[in-house]
């Protein structure tokens, strides 16, 4: 069983796209889509849930009306500014659920006992079944935190279906950029894609992420998206690449054939006459390769 993940520097340069046809050219994956900020990989999958949890990644406190005696100790003590206070009403104090960090110091100094520390609801994961394969995913709420452990959570179940039914791949849709989410999504992996573009934000976004797979000891694979919109900058940054330990394993041409696929809602690889699923077939036979030889 390997596992890819595949990560940009940033949102936009097709990463779900990519991940949706690497699905279609793989056997029986199960597919994960750790995104959990802004998972779109069901748009394209249309998966059907058969499984649904509440994730809690936290605690939150509450004041219980009955037995606040107003002593204002929770106000006085929250570094965080999570306290409201308000004299119109009964009780004068409440707990601001946005502000509030969930550090349990107001509940555990509470003289009266008032406030409940409780945890938090703060999304729901899923398992799916999909045309391609078996799917994790996951949907963090409206301003809610903790997306790393939500992004661990999900792939801990995607690895126990893989193990469970014996299949070869799992395909990680990851978050951009390089915070805590992208960390939770590569480390013990087995090799990560990057996808990126050929402008000059494009070349700083890998350096960014390369850096960071480097940090984990990763093997790291690289594809360009819409080289040839700027064939000198992709050997710029396919060299750069090279030079930093990261095989190149294709480029993907701009091809409007893309979009199609994503007004029908499924990966471009199943447009016939497509130069870009044509690239991405070349890139999932390389990288492929590469997983199974290097592991």
């Amino acid at each position: 069983m390997k596992e890819i993940v595949v990560i940009s520097g940033k949102g936009g340069t097709g990463k779900t796209s990519l991940v949706a046809s690497l699905a279609a050219l793989s056997e029986t994956p199960v597919l994960a889509d750790c995104d959990v900020d802004a998972a779109d990989l069901h748009l394209v999958l249309e998966p059907r849930s058969r499984h649904t949890e509440d994730f809690s990644g936290g605690k939150s406190a509450r004041i219980i009306p009955d037995k606040c005696s107003n002593c204002g100790k929770c106000f006085e003590l929250c570094r965080f500014e999570a306290i409201i206070k308000d004299d119109s009403k009964q009780p004068v104090f409440s707990v601001d659920p946005i502000a509030c960090e969930g550090c349990g110091v107001c509940s555990r100094f509470c003289p009266e006992k008032a406030i409940e520390f409780k945890p938090s609801i703060n999304g729901q994961w899923f398992i799916s079944d999909t045309r391609y394969g078996p799917m994790v995913h996951a949907r963090l709420g409206i301003a809610e935190e903790n997306s790393g452990k939500l992004v661990s959570l999900v792939r801990g179940q995607a690895r126990k279906l893989a193990e469970e039914k014996g299949l070869p791949y799992i395909i990680v849709d990851g978050p951009p950029g390089i915070g805590c989410p992208v960390i939770a999504s590569v480390t013990g992996s087995d090799g990560v894609l990057i996808i990126t573009e050929p402008t000059v934000s494009g070349e700083h976004d890998l350096e960014r992420v390369a850096e960071l797979v480097r940090h984990f000891q990763i093997p790291a694979y690289l594809c360009i998206n819409k080289y040839d919109l700027n064939p000198e900058m992709s050997e710029r940054i396919e060299e750069k690449a090279v030079s930093g330990g990261i095989m190149v394993v294709g480029r993907i041409r701009y091809d409007r054939s893309v979009t199609r696929a994503q007004v029908k809602r499924i990966p471009v690889v199943e447009i016939d006459d497509s130069a870009a699923a044509e690239d991405i077939r070349k890139i999932w036979e390389a990288l492929a390769a590469e997983i199974n030889k290097n592991n």
